[in-house]
């Protein structure tokens, strides 16, 4: 047993305060021979858990606590201000640790933990004395660093308040309560260190001795200084320049804090004394499930019981009739869920996906494994039959491996709170919570940081960052990035000692958390109030309850937790199903289509997959050209597949799939596993299979093995080899052939994708497709109505529409909608989308249109008829350049110039009509006559005008596109198309066609005038960039709404790009100055005779220098060749080539 044990210690859960995880505490600890260990993280017990098990494992004693924050002199609830006499304070509250010496002492903590987030939150978590003596059963107590409520006054000189003070929680914990003392070196501690042993000898009081650690090594002080400063907004600190004013808060040895305190008797040894008082155990104790109430008219006697009856009583509804297969696999799952003690936990989530269902609220068919339980598909979790795709229980739940099932389930995004709404109502508001997760400094994220601290600019640091890959979508550590990509191995050789510097600073702060945040979908149900059995903490700006600890910890404390995930999908073909009710007068049930309509699948071998789930990136169309799917199953493959790692094997697949391959089996036995996928291992579960047929393990067994695999645990992995080749040997399999198989799937245990998942998610693919392919206008309609305020996607899917000929028209006030909508073939721009408008107006013109039973005439009578009180002067400016009142008299310059004479036109004449009204001479029918006054005389703005005021109000172009009549070009020249991910090229030199559509300067260090602009082209947009050198050039070409052609390189700017731009040039030049030959693609089903002989002619008449490329294509397939003609490149040519062979039929190429 060790001399001494650190009580007062700080993780990366101190958030940006401490630089040490939990696991390096442990390890530091055990390397120093110390036998027991404490962690007190500021305010929070985010990583008690975490820290639990480590120490658990590594043989030391783990030590709950906190250092918490306590408003000593008033109450937790007030704000700033004395609570007594009112008068502001300049500090709100002081330190306190808190240590739980058992269950009791633990649960107490986590109230406190919990309610100084809920009740005492300003600027800190911070707890009363009030609660303190409430809650102090099972807790010892120190009196913390210089800022506790007794070292402070000792600080302040106030000897009377320190004793007063020490007195009071002397009483409230006894012999429990110790003065805490700590030596770095600062001059703030002296008084401490004089005072206490003065306190402890008069009160009868201990002192223990304290190291305040906030990270391991003394030479991680510089590191812990970067952390402190990366909330630094100036960028004027120096990050040497130590925050703390000491470098000794590390982890110091028993030797060198016995040597420290060796002059203050017991300081040391009554570290050992609190350590023995401590006995917490904090052991799984089982599933800690809400209880679920089992109806009253039911007859089961328990929920395993219960959980039967509806599980058959399902089946016999979703399959109609039960073969031998499906009743033996039932009766099998039933077997394990109930064995296993789930049948609270598949009741619990049944009950509130069909409750959502029953409540109109879209649920997805399934997610991950949990669409391979049959259980799970008759008691309506999932609506995929695993039995039609053989899809494996064993993968979702593993008989061999105890563990908590766990399904996630998909509801439309609009509609989620809903459903979490229902889970409060049913188990109480306290028993439900959702969980916090933590943001942590991945190697780019952890460079970035730091180069910012050290003011190493930018580029030098994209320069490192851009090289750092992905695997398996996991970011390389900076270590590995290192040693694996030859680019960065300068780094390791480096003499600049900025770099040196940024590199160890990089890698001791890696890893590290550096905020928290809300999960995206977690939910935690209890079965009492959450905080009694973790403590919980406000987070985000929308003050969100949240647990302090993730979700692997509260699966491993066997807490009940579920993902809730909101994918907008659902909404989107909720909302296609009621336009086409509205529109068409059918009614679709989603479920209920066929999954074999040859239509659907057409649309997917054409790529016409924009807006389709999962299927609409640029390179996936390309691969469903050549597929040509024709079923669930091939959609299913080529979603697993269209992964990094896997994608290499997509070619083989589709090779295979049309016959262009032979399908090659190791042996025979691969067959019927692998047929599906044309002998290609896709799935998971045929790694599964495999292991089962081959070597005849079992389905549990096997999935322990991919397991395993997946891991790369090699000593497992060779045992496990020669299980399956003696396995294999015994059904028949040669040795040699064994082997194979094994390295085979082995490879293929890292690509293999969840089955479950693949097929679920392909069914929804399937059924956005088929409205797509049935219901186009309703279908894009709800698109454009649910990814409204994304103007990327927005711009890709009416680029999408005029693809199709599909027209989006103007809104239009007299056919206002609040969405978009439908009408006669056309879809109806929703008019809450534009800017200044929302709901509540578009709603006040329907009602006065209702209430007129006509159309409104002119923007005079618009305005006398609506509220401008909810229909102001910002909202008739969104509608005009929105093109909403375009078929009103009058241009839109002219409107938008009389907005304000017509609102007073209205308000007079809405004023007169109400004093008419209550007139005593006059009739409540008796005609009144106003003139309306004319329009404003004004020429219209220019088209180009026009159109950005549009963007400007609605976030993108609609009525045109100023790059329209730069297709060629923008088809011929981009190499980028901003919109779309897939052609990104992070280190080459690209080229973008777009419109500058917003744009700001500034000057540089040296002087110079730098520019930073938006680009916008058909598919999206990106951020640009251009330094003072170079901008000086360009300077009167880059300016709004100019149409550009810009040459640079492109950098990874979080989740966007950014384009470092290095040339620019007109797009009314580009062709003349780029194009070295001119391509014509004539298309027998398009073209005839009659348009060659025109074409000939054509070129004949404008023979030039520009070689000419003819591409004809004959029974789909291409024939490229020259021809002998050259071509002069002006406007006269170009414009007649388009007529005759039409715009989408000419390129220009480059070389």
């Amino acid at each position: 047993m060790s001399d001494f044990v650190h009580l007062h210690n700080h993780s990366h859960y101190s958030l940006q305060d401490a630089a040490c995880t939990v696991g390096a505490l442990v390890q530091t600890a055990k390397e120093m021979d110390m036998h027991a260990l404490a962690l007190t993280d500021h305010g929070v017990m985010y990583g008690s858990s975490e820290f639990y098990k480590y120490a658990k494992k590594a043989g030391i004693k783990p030590i709950i606590g906190m250092e918490a924050y306590i408003v000593f002199d008033g109450s937790r609830f007030e704000r700033g201000a004395d609570y007594a006499t009112g008068k502001k304070k300049s500090k709100h509250y002081n330190h306190l640790v808190l240590l739980a010496k058992d269950k009791v002492g633990y649960k107490n903590l986590i109230k406190l933990a919990t309610l100084g987030q809920t009740e005492g939150f300003y600027y800190k978590p911070r707890i009363d004395l009030e609660l303190l003596r409430g809650m102090s059963q099972g807790l010892i107590c120190t009196s913390a660093c210089p800022a506790g409520p007794v070292s402070s006054h000792l600080v302040a000189n106030d000897y009377a308040k320190a004793r007063e003070n020490a007195i009071k929680l002397s009483e409230i914990f006894g012999d429990d309560f110790y003065l805490e003392i700590q030596d770095h070196g600062l001059e703030v501690e002296k008084p401490v260190l004089e005072g206490m042993p003065k306190l402890s000898r008069e009160l009868g009081i201990k002192l223990v001795a304290t190291n305040d650690i906030h990270y391991i090594k003394q030479d991680h002080s510089i590191a812990h200084n970067i952390l402190l400063l990366l909330g630094d907004k100036t960028g004027t600190a120096n990050h040497k320049d130590l925050r703390y004013g000491t470098d000794q808060v590390y982890f110091k040895s028993q030797e060198e804090m016995k040597k420290l305190f060796k002059n203050y008797k017991g300081a040391i040894e009554n570290t050992l004394e609190i350590e023995q008082k401590i006995n917490l155990s904090l052991d799984k104790e089982g599933l800690l499930y809400p209880q679920f109430p089992i109806p009253s008219e039911s007859k089961a006697k328990n929920l395993e019981e219960y959980l039967e009856n509806l599980g058959w009583e399902g089946l016999e509804k979703k399959l109609k009739k039960i073969t031998p297969e499906a009743e033996d696999r039932f009766k099998f799952e039933l077997g394990v869920i109930k064995d296993m003690g789930y049948a609270g936990y598949f009741l619990i989530v049944q009950d509130f996906i069909n409750a959502a269902k029953a409540r109109g609220i879209p649920v997805g068919p399934g997610r991950g494994s949990a669409a391979g339980s049959l259980v799970a598909y008759s008691l309506g979790i999932t609506n995929v039959n695993p039995l039609d795709y053989g899809l494996l229980f064993e993968r979702f739940l593993n008989p061999a491996r105890q563990s908590m099932p766990d399904i996630d389930v998909d509801f439309a995004d609009d509609q989620r709170e809903e459903a979490i709404k229902y889970v409060k109502e049913k188990y109480g508001d306290n028993s439900v919570c959702q969980i916090i997760t933590f943001n942590r400094l991945s190697s780019k994220a952890v460079i970035r940081d730091v180069a910012r601290v050290l003011k190493i600019p930018i580029p030098k640091v994209n320069e490192i960052t851009k090289w750092i890959p992905s695997k398996f979508g996991k970011v390389f550590t900076i270590d590995q990035a290192l040693d694996e990509v030859p680019e960065l191995a300068w780094l390791k050789k480096t003499d600049d000692p900025l770099m040196q510097e940024l590199i160890k600073y990089a890698r001791i702060l890696e890893g590290m958390n550096r905020n928290a945040s809300k999960h995206a979908a977690g939910v935690v149900i209890a079965p009492g109030e959450v905080s009694d059995y973790v403590p919980l903490a406000i987070n985000g700006d929308d003050q969100a309850l949240v647990t302090q600890f993730n979700m692997k910890e509260l699966e491993d404390a066997g807490l009940l937790k579920m993902d809730f995930l909101g994918l907008i999908t659902l909404s989107i073909i909720r909302d296609t199903l009621e336009i086409i009710k509205k529109t068409r007068g059918i009614e679709i049930e989603i479920d209920e289509i066929p999954i074999d309509d040859k239509e659907t699948y057409a649309l997917f071998s054409k790529g016409q997959t924009t807006a389709v789930f999962q299927f609409e990136s640029a390179p996936m169309r390309e691969h469903l050209k050549k597929l040509k799917p024709t079923s669930i199953n091939d959609l299913s493959a080529m979603n697993a597949l269209y992964r990094p790692g896997p994608m290499q094997f997509i070619d083989d697949f589709i090779s295979c799939k049309n016959g262009k391959k032979k399908i090659a089996y190791l042996h025979p036995i691969l067959e019927p596993i692998l047929k599906e996928t044309y002998g290609v291992i896709v799935y998971q579960e045929q790694v599964i299979q495999i292991a089962n047929r081959v070597a005849g393990m079992s389905l549990a067994d096997a999935d322990l093995l991919r397991r395993a695999m997946g891991k790369k645990d090699l000593k497992a992995m060779a045992e496990q080899k020669v299980f399956f080749v003696q396995g294999a040997e015994k059904n028949g399999v040669s040795k040699k052939i064994a082997e194979e198989i094994f390295d085979v799937i082995d490879k293929f245990a890292n690509y293999g994708f969840n089955k479950s998942h693949s097929v679920a998610y392909a069914m929804v693919a399937y059924q956005t497709a088929y409205l797509k392919t049935h219901y186009l206008e309703e279908f894009l309609a709800a698109n454009l109505s649910n990814e409204y305020g994304k103007a990327d996607k927005v711009t890709g899917l009416l680029e999408d529409c005029r693809k199709l000929k599909v027209d989006v028209l103007p809104p239009n006030i007299n056919k206002p909608s609040v969405k978009f909508n439908v009408e006669a073939g056309k879809v109806i721009f929703g008019m809450s989308a534009i800017k200044n408008v929302g709901i509540n107006a578009v709603e006040e013109i329907v009602r006065a249109r209702v209430t007129l039973e006509r159309d409104f005439t002119s923007i005079y009578d618009f305005c006398a008829n609506v509220d401008s009180r909810i229909v102001n002067k910002r909202t008739l400016e969104g509608l005009v350049l929105a093109g909403a009142m375009d078929k009103l008299p009058g241009s839109r310059a002219q409107k938008f110039n009389a907005i304000q004479e017509a609102l007073d036109y209205g308000n007079k004449l809405q004023s007169a009509k109400d004093k008419h009204v209550d007139s005593l001479f006059f009739s409540a029918d008796e005609e009144m006559e106003f003139y309306e006054p004319e329009l404003p005389i004004l020429r219209e703005w220019e088209p180009n005008e026009i159109l950005s005021k549009e963007r400007e109000v609605l976030g993108f172009y609609l009525s045109d596109h100023p790059l329209r009549k730069f297709d060629v070009e923008y088809r011929s020249f981009a190499t980028v198309h901003l919109g779309e991910e897939e052609t990104y090229n992070l280190n080459d030199t690209v080229r973008i066609c777009g419109i500058v559509t917003d744009l700001k300067t500034k000057i540089d260090k040296s002087g110079n005038k730098m520019a930073f602009f938006k680009m916008d082209d058909f598919s999206g947009s990106c951020e640009c960039l251009m330094f003072g050198k170079v901008f000086p050039k360009y300077e009167e070409i880059i300016v709004p709404e100019a149409t550009l052609l810009i040459i640079g390189r492109l950098e990874s700017s979080g989740d966007a790009i950014k384009l470092h731009a290095e040339d620019a040039i007109p797009l009314t030049e580009v062709k003349n100055k780029l194009t070295k030959k001119v391509a014509i693609i004539l298309d027998e089903d398009l073209h005839t005779q009659d348009t060659i002989e025109s074409l000939k002619k054509l070129i004949e008449d404008h023979t030039g220098n520009t070689q000419l490329y003819i591409r004809i294509i004959e029974k789909k397939k291409n024939r490229d060749f020259y021809v002998d003609y050259k071509i002069e490149l002006n406007a006269e040519f170009i414009e007649s080539l388009y007529q005759l062979v039409g715009e989408g039929n000419v390129i220009y190429l480059t070389n």
